[in-house]
């Protein structure tokens, strides 16, 4: 275990080792684990998000509380957010805090607007006006772009859009992100500013921790536990599957490249599967059943439900040659560890478990 702990603080060239790094949303999923990756790399962690979703969350039972700077905040009180850069003066900002579920925004399309837009409108503020920032990854999400239902992956300048209320929001960040790298935070003006920006979209992330509403994963888990059968609105539509830690690699790696290169690397990048990630919703829901050991599912697809899309994938070219970023988990071996983590996560040292993944992850 030494060995491994000298090994994680010296991946990515040992960058983040005894830096400050603020991530918002690290009471969410991904945010909970990019926190504990930090740990390990040898960050301070100052996180600022709202409560966790449920007790269950990987932030709750893996204790994360007491490992990093834990600050409860709306991304939309910017005179709070400001005081948390003010004080801690993070060097690193990963920004995750979102709304992040397309069927949810059908109900609360104004806060998702005022937390996806206008949250990010803030954290960009503060990282303009702060003197200690260098690398700033936003994170936003695969459904940002115009999609089209085509058959081949969308590359980092396809059009932006979104038709569902979370899609056009992410989309929105995104403009408004390229806004502010040009206008604020421009490479060519970067001796001035001395600030590296980029955005990241990633596929439909899977993996331990995640209890959100209407997400496949959290919804199959449920309906096990609880003895029913797992409704399947939409078996046939395909998604882009990753294991957390997949895009989550590709963002440590990018923001160490950001801040030995802030030039270079100061733009919109793509983090998604390899083809065999990319597959319909009943093969998903068929490798949980096979790895849990039991359950079924049923279709349920009536043609009432609000849109969604059938198809979306990422093209990851640029990831792959620029950033010799690769996805390391085939869809079985990413929904074995997801599945390994709930049927371990009421034992004690999920903390561990999450740590070994990690390491495990590493080693690939």
């Amino acid at each position: 275990m030494e060995n491994m702990e000298i090994t994680n603080t010296e991946m990515f060239d040992g960058i983040y080792k005894d830096k400050t790094v603020l991530v918002t949303g690290h009471t969410g999923f991904k945010g909970s684990w990019l926190s504990i990756w930090l740990k390990k790399l040898g960050a301070t962690v100052i996180g600022y998000g709202l409560d966790p979703y449920t007790q269950n969350d990987n932030f709750v039972v893996t204790g994360l509380k007491d490992k990093v700077v834990d600050i409860r905040g709306d991304l939309r009180d910017s005179e709070k957010l400001e005081k948390v850069f003010d004080e801690y003066k993070p060097e690193f900002v990963f920004h995750l805090a979102a709304q992040p579920l397309v069927r949810l925004s059908y109900d609360i399309p104004k806060e998702t607007y005022e937390v996806n837009v206008m949250g990010t409108l803030n954290v960009l503020e503060c990282i303009r006006k702060s003197s200690s920032v260098k690398v700033g990854v936003m994170i936003t999400t695969d459904k940002c772009y115009e999609n089209k239902e085509q058959i081949w992956g969308y590359r980092e300048d396809d059009a932006m859009g979104g038709y569902d209320p979370y899609s056009s929001s992410k989309g929105c960040a995104e403009l408004l992100i390229s806004s502010y790298r040009n206008s604020f935070f421009n490479p060519k003006d970067y001796e001035n500013h001395g600030k590296s920006i980029a955005s990241v979209r990633a596929g439909n992330v899977i993996g331990g921790g995640d209890w959100a509403k209407d997400r496949i994963v959290p919804d199959c888990i449920k309906a096990i536990q609880e003895n029913r059968t797992i409704e399947i609105r939409s078996p046939y539509a395909t998604r882009p599957w990753q294991h957390v830690l997949e895009p989550l690699s590709g963002y440590l790696s990018l923001a160490s490249k950001m801040y030995d290169n802030p030039i270079k690397y100061s733009e919109g990048w793509n983090f998604g599967p390899n083809a065999d990630g990319i597959q319909p919703v009943k093969n998903v829901v068929e490798y949980i059943l096979e790895f849990w050991g039991s359950g079924n599912w049923k279709d349920v697809s009536n043609g009432e439900h609000v849109h969604e899309a059938n198809l979306l994938s990422l093209d990851c070219t640029k990831a792959k040659q620029f950033l010799s970023w690769n996805p390391k988990l085939k869809l079985d071996e990413a929904l074995k560890c997801t599945v390994d983590w709930y049927k371990n996560f009421e034992n004690k040292n999920v903390y561990d478990l999450c740590v070994r993944q990690i390491e495990n992850y590493c080693e690939k």
